[in-house]
Order: C-alpha cells, then structure tokens, then sequence
C-alpha cells in the first residue's frame, strides 16, 4: 500500500457494507423485472384464440380478465400478483420481503391488500380558477368506480365529502371496505379536477384510470344534493362480499369484443342455434327504454333481487355462454361472480365499461333506446329509437316522471296528452289515492302500494324451452 494512501474498505467497513448493500438492490430489483417480465409473457393470448368473438383485441389474459394494451396488464400484474413474481424472481412474496422485512409476506394478505396504503387528505388549488368556472351549469356527470381495500372507509368516506364540497359537486358517493362507488355532478372545470385528485390518490394508484370514469352531459343541476355514506357494499346485492367477491367476476370483454359477441349471438339466435343467452343485470325500468336486441331483461325491481332471480332460473343458465352488461359494469362484476358460483354455466362474460362505454363507440349498434341514469335526467341519449310506450295511451314514449301520488315513488311514462287530462300516476290505484289525498286534509300519509308493485312477482321465473329471439325486439 502506498503511504499516506487509505486501506480500501473491508467487507465489515460501513461504506463496504453500504456498497453491499447497493449492490444486493440492483441485484434483486434486475431479477425482479426479469420475472415479471417472463410472468407478463407467460400471459400472452396466442394470435388465433385473441379474442372470444373473433379479432385481434386481446393480447392478454389473466385472473378471467382481458387485455389489449400493455399499462393494463403490467397495472394488473403489479397488484394482484406482487407475491407471483417475488417468488418466481427468488425474493420471497414481495417487496417487503425483497427489501429485508422481517415481516415478509405472512404479515400481508393477497389481492389489493398488498397495494392499500394510506389515504390522503388531498383538496385541488382552485386558486387559478374563477367562481363562474367553478360553479357554471354547463357541466358533465362523472360515473365510477373502484374495487379495492379501504382500510379506513371512514376517511375516505370525509375526504370524498370534502372534495366534492371543495369542488361544488353533488351526487351521490358509497365507500365500503371493497372500494368506492359514484355519480358526481358539476362544471367541467371541477369535474376535471376531481378526476386528477382521484387519480393522483394513492389508495386508487395503478388501480383507477382515465378511461375508468365515463363522462356525459349534465352538471350540479342533475342532483338534488351531495350524499356521501359509508355502506357494506359499493353496490347493493345483498351478499356479504366476503362470500361473493368481485375478484371472481367473469371475464371482461371491450365494447369491440361485446359487439362482435353479440353480432355472432343475434345471427345465431335467428336460425335457433344459439346456446348464449344475453343479459341484462339492470332493473326493469332500466330495460324499459333502452336494452340489446335480443336480450333476456328480468323484470325485477332492485339489483338485490338479482342473487334470488339467479337461483330460481338455474336451469335457464346450465351449460349456457352469458353475456352480461349493466350501465357502467359495476353491477357486472359481482353480478358474474354471483352466478359463476353457481357453476352452471360454461362461461360468463361481461361488458366491460357498461353501456356508457359501449355507447361511446356504438352509438347506433346493437343498442336501442335510451340509457337509464340514476339521476334527475332520468335518461341519456345516443340514438333516435324509442322502445317503450306511454303508460295510458301506448304511443310511443320514454321520458320517464315520478308518480304524482305523494305515498308513491315509482317511475311512469305518460305522454303530454294524457299528462293534460290528469293521467300522471303509475297506475289506477295511485290515481285514485291521489284524488283522495288532494281532496282530504293535507299532511295525510296513506299506505305505499300500488298496481305496479302488487301484480309484479318480486322474482320472476323464466320458461326453460328455447326462447326465439327476434333480432329486432322491442
């Protein structure tokens, strides 16, 4: 050694450990890529089975889901399995373990658990933006969701509250510890906003993504106010989501692939050699005023209804491909894993995006009608058609009202000229009940039942024979 010249660090000095140390990361963070690469490509949908209707959309698949471009499949591959890949790379379950946690991943559930971190309490800078822009009615109506762990629902539950206050937004928001669930309202400037905020949170990161939010014209004025709850489900089935979790949902298909689909379904249902059934997962009033051709629509009053319409038409589903769709897919995806469970059919596929997104490339597709929204619209249009008829009269209309009887909160299509002659209740007996209310003492609260409800059988059961389809129902 030359004099004066210091000793090279041994292997127990701090910079030889520190340098150790570095180069142990590089070394597992190389082995780490490599595998999830190898894991990516184990994935790969062979170019002649791509997709189930036929093209070349899908490129992917994993966990019963598609995929077509490459940032879906590495988001999904990063968050369902982190543990995978640890272990294919040799590090263990994750990146705790690969960086010397002592916790490992024992200390760590499977699913999104691995990717919940904390929530945070972030509100947008409007100070660059005028109250007018803010504020204005000329707006969009924001439709999501998210599946994934919330921790604290509580938090999350606040913050929503004060984001959407934040941004003058109403609407209607539900968290549960399986996620999130809204309908938001308001100028395009705070709908904007309230996109970027969401997706820059780090619960939603590498979960939620543009395309996940479904826009459509409207604003504030479409709310009567904001409602922000904490709830069991982000969607309401009925079914504890621990016994049906949306991580056994069917298998997603593009609006493309769904088109495909169901153009194969219609050509197949006209010379009865169809062995699909489509179906649609909304509530009647729904299906009503807007549906696929050739669907079958359960005429059933609340999603809750759904699990119980499954289980008595059984039969109806053995050994049949299904096609389900909803408005925005939330409905689909515990929809599907609830008759998945059941094991009868051969496969169960669903749109993926809903309607909304479906209508966004297919506005004169296979579609008809109009699209129901929970929301004072009542209903959105993309084309021409109209499916339904006035309540009385029977021409055709589909601009829903609520009933006019005070005790009553369903949905009735009465047409303007039968609206003049004073035919604005749901049926006979809320008519009558209305006359009475009107000509008695204010304030009188008479008992909520109506023709509609009591003739409807909360769960109806189909006939098993073959349905023939006509391609171009109503």
């Amino acid at each position: 050694m030359v004099p004066g010249e210091a000793a090279p660090p041994g292997p127990g000095s701090p910079r030889g450990s520190a340098e150790g140390a570095a180069a142990g990361r590089k070394q597992r963070a190389a082995a780490r890529r490599k595998a999830f690469s190898l894991f990516v490509k184990a994935k790969e949908v062979p170019a002649a089975s791509r997709c189930p209707g036929g093209g070349e959309g899908v490129r992917w698949r994993c966990c019963r889901q598609a995929f077509e471009e490459l940032p879906g499949i590495h988001r999904h591959v990063a968050l369902h399995h982190s543990g995978d890949v640890g272990r294919q790379a040799g590090l263990g379950a994750g990146p705790a373990e690969a960086a010397g946690s002592p916790a490992g991943s024992a200390a760590r559930p499977s699913g999104h658990s691995c990717g919940s971190p904390e929530i945070s309490w972030t509100l947008p800078d409007t100070s660059h933006v005028s109250q007018e822009e803010l504020t204005s009615q000329v707006g969009d109506v924001l439709l999501y969701y998210c599946y994934c762990e919330v921790r604290d629902p509580e938090k999350l539950c606040a913050w929503q509250k004060a984001l959407c206050q934040h941004l003058h937004l109403t609407g209607k928001v539900r968290v549960a510890s399986e996620g999130i669930n809204g309908t938001v309202g308001g100028s395009k400037v705070a709908t904007s906003l309230y996109i970027k905020v969401m997706l820059s949170q780090p619960l939603f990161k590498n979960i939620l993504c543009q395309e996940d939010f479904k826009r459509s014209a409207g604003g504030a004025h479409c709310f009567p106010d904001l409602r922000v709850g904490v709830f069991k489900e982000i969607v309401p089935m009925g079914i504890d989501p621990k016994i049906v979790s949306y991580k056994e949902t069917g298998i997603h298909l593009s609006p493309q692939e769904f088109h495909r689909e169901v153009e194969q379904y219609l050509s197949q249902a006209t010379q009865g050699q169809s062995d699909t059934i489509l179906l649609d997962c909304r509530n009647f009033y729904e299906s009503k005023i807007g549906h696929f051709q050739g669907c079958l629509a359960p005429d059933i009053r609340k999603f809750s209804y759904f699990p119980s319409y499954v289980d008595e038409n059984l039969e109806l589903f053995k050994d049949k491909r299904v096609l389900m769709y909803c408005t925005g897919g939330i409905r689909c995806e515990r929809g599907s894993a609830y008759l998945r469970s059941k094991a009868v059919c051969r496969e169960v596929y669903q749109l993926k995006g809903g309607i909304h997104k479906y209508l966004e490339e297919f506005p004169d597709g296979f579609y008809r009608g109009k699209l129901f929204v929970f929301d004072d619209r009542y209903a959105i249009c993309s084309n021409e058609d109209i499916i339904s008829a006035c309540r009385y009269c029977g021409v055709l209309w589909d601009q829903y009202k609520l009933c006019s009887s005070q005790h009553c909160r369903q949905l009735v299509l009465t047409c303007p000229s039968c609206c003049n002659k004073g035919l604005t209740a749901c049926c006979p007996v809320c008519q009558e009940k209305e006359l009475k209310v009107t000509s008695r003492a204010s304030g009188q609260i008479l008992k909520e039942e109506c023709e509609c409800t009591r003739r409807r059988p909360r769960v109806p059961i189909e006939p098993v024979s073959p349905r023939m389809l006509d391609t171009g129902k109503d």
